[in-house]
């Protein structure tokens, strides 16, 4: 592996093998949404948490300062929205000069294996890897399924995590489920666990991230059930230390509790 893949890899990825990343990208599809309303005002008291910030060249631009930044996973893919015809219809929307040129520690994009639109997000992936391998950038496949949440079983993401490492995804993002070692196992490149739907109470955040780290994921992408959560910061502290201090989930929820009080 060059020296810039493996710099780049290490500004995301701590030397404990750990990552936290915060994902705001979601207004390339949802548009204005809730909390996310203003992303810099948001992430401000919970940046501190996280290893890298994932997140849209435009939002980036406006909203990030770059005098202070997190490292920066850049969103390359798009082109739909939640009242399009299919959120899958997916492309690649950011150019490589673009990311070379706000200086990126990964990108990423979705592929959604499956769908009608598999084989075109698929050579995209392809296509993107081909171009960041030239330039040292690591490139992050997040296995989107959409609206369609009976996909979500070990089957089907381990399926999708081993296409996306085959066809060059340096990291894959990719939703916990049960038997969540079936993934991982099968997965010979790193594997973050998304955050999914947002929960109402922390516990069952904190049991899943806290499973999924047992079964060999090495951390989270994971953004509404922090930044959407009426504590926002006392999320973020306490899945921080399940990540980096290995924390359980009992322990996860005490830091919570007292986090919350202050």
């Amino acid at each position: 592996m060059d020296w810039g893949m493996r710099n780049r890899l290490a500004q995301i990825i701590k030397p404990n093998g750990r990552c936290m990343f915060m994902p705001i990208d979601h207004g390339y599809f949802l548009g204005p949404t809730n909390n996310l309303e203003r992303p810099g005002e948001t992430i401000k008291p919970i940046i501190e948490y996280s290893d890298a910030l994932f997140v849209t060249r435009g939002v980036l631009r406006s909203a990030i300062n770059p005098d202070n930044s997190k490292p920066i996973i850049l969103r390359v893919s798009g082109g739909t929205s939640v009242v399009g015809g299919d959120l899958a219809n997916e492309g690649i929307t950011t150019s490589i000069k673009e990311a070379l040129r706000l200086n990126v520690a990964a990108v990423g994009l979705s592929v959604f294996i499956g769908s009608d639109y598999e084989r075109q997000t698929l050579l995209s992936l392809g296509k993107l890897v081909d171009e960041c391998e030239e330039y040292g950038i690591p490139v992050m496949a997040v296995t989107a399924v959409g609206k369609e949440l009976e996909k979500r079983d070990a089957r089907y993401l381990a399926l999708c995590c081993r296409i996306a490492a085959e066809l060059g995804a340096r990291v894959v993002k990719t939703y916990w489920c049960e038997e969540f070692e079936k993934v991982t196992n099968g997965c010979p490149v790193p594997v973050v666990i998304a955050g999914g739907p947002k929960f109402d109470t922390e516990l069952p955040v904190f049991e899943f991230v806290y499973d999924g780290m047992q079964k060999g994921a090495i951390g989270v992408n994971l953004g509404r059930n922090i930044w959407q959560h009426p504590y926002p910061v006392a999320m973020a502290k306490a899945l921080h230390a399940i990540i980096h201090k290995d924390a359980t989930p009992k322990e996860a929820n005490e830091i919570f509790n007292e986090t919350k009080r202050q």
